[in-house]
């Protein structure tokens, strides 16, 4: 089911073989209720709980081939939700850091069944739009919800010659921007696809 997977995001447009092989490693069905099991592979969007879902794995793929990751890349991922994204970068070679705002969902991720395969994802239960300043620069980020508009402090915290991938948009949909920080106060912007994310929310959740 994975290959067929993967031979569909093919199709689609996705060309990074090392994108699509991390797809393909990864048992998409852990990361979902057991109801979703026989339907896991199926490229759509499923719920996790707490009005949020696990992307649809186009998004995920599309997402991370436009970020670029290399390995040992230092990785700040908005809305870690069911760690699927997290998992996948990891599998790419990336150190990731990935915030979630929903307590109940950041609590389900102290039991993640992947912790132990993947020890170079760290957790943090906070707001997405203050980042990880403590942690900070990194050479990417990574927002998997939907933003009004570019957060200024996640900006602050790219490297220069890191690469922001980010969905702007609102509840009408959103267009998907790599924004390539090119010096302490300038940025390039680069404009793809649309797509319909959840919406990003400041603070935290309860």
């Amino acid at each position: 089911m994975r290959t067929k997977l993967v031979e569909g995001l093919r199709e689609k447009g996705i060309a990074d073989e090392a994108v699509l092989q991390a797809i393909q490693h990864i048992p998409r069905h852990f990361f979902l209720d057991t109801a979703f099991e026989s339907i896991a592979y199926e490229d759509r969007a499923f719920p996790i709980g707490e009005g949020q879902t696990i992307s649809q794995p186009y998004t995920v793929a599309y997402q991370t081939q436009l970020l670029e990751v290399k390995p040992f890349d230092k990785v700040l991922e908005i809305g870690t939700g069911s760690a699927y994204q997290s998992c996948v970068l990891a599998e790419l070679g990336a150190h990731v850091y990935t915030i979630e705002r929903q307590k109940k969902l950041y609590e389900q991720l102290k039991h993640f069944i992947f912790r132990t395969r993947y020890p170079t994802i760290k957790f943090f239960y906070g707001d997405g739009y203050e980042g990880l300043p403590t942690y900070a620069p990194f050479d990417r980020v990574i927002v998997t919800a939907a933003a009004p508009e570019i957060p200024r402090k996640l900006l602050e915290q790219l490297k220069t010659g890191g690469m922001m991938v980010i969905p702007v948009g609102g509840a009408a949909g959103q267009r998907m921007l790599r924004i390539t920080k090119t010096g302490d106060d300038d940025f390039e912007e680069e404009a793809y696809d649309n797509f319909s994310f959840v919406p990003m929310l400041s603070g935290k959740g309860h």
